[in-house]
């Protein structure tokens, strides 16, 4: 089951009851450095968003860094690889299990990896 929660904070109640539905989370993260540095804050909604799931039962996450095309450099595989670093520890401490965490980067603005892969991610192999 494939449900579209809403993500603003206004809608929790709305993305709680999606959530509880869910057999899967796709978790997004935003790549930007204030945006990432906002929503794995204590209160931030990211953080927020992947415990809920995992308490309401959502055992199997996919993690899109979205905002690719907005990091410096643009799509910037050092970036991935620093919010892979920080995000899966993260997780697992949540109750993910490790090996079944992936991250695909994506931009949802240019429609990078969104439904196919693109070139201004080469570097991905996922």
């Amino acid at each position: 089951t494939l449900i579209d929660a809403p993500g603003h904070r206004d809608f929790i109640k709305n993305m709680i009851t999606g959530t509880s539905q869910a057999d899967f989370a796709v978790l997004m993260i935003d790549s930007t450095t204030s945006g990432f540095k906002s929503g794995w804050s204590k209160d931030g909604q990211t953080w927020q968003h992947s415990t809920l799931a995992f308490t309401l039962g959502v055992r199997q996450i996919i993690c899109c860094c979205n905002k690719m095309d907005a990091t410096t450099p643009r799509y910037s595989k050092n970036r991935y690889d620093g919010i892979m670093k920080v995000v899966s520890p993260i997780l697992v401490k949540i109750g993910y299990n490790k090996d079944d965490i992936p991250f695909v980067p994506i931009s949802g603005f240019e429609g990078d990896n969104i439904t196919e892969r693109s070139s201004n991610l080469d570097w991905y192999k996922g």
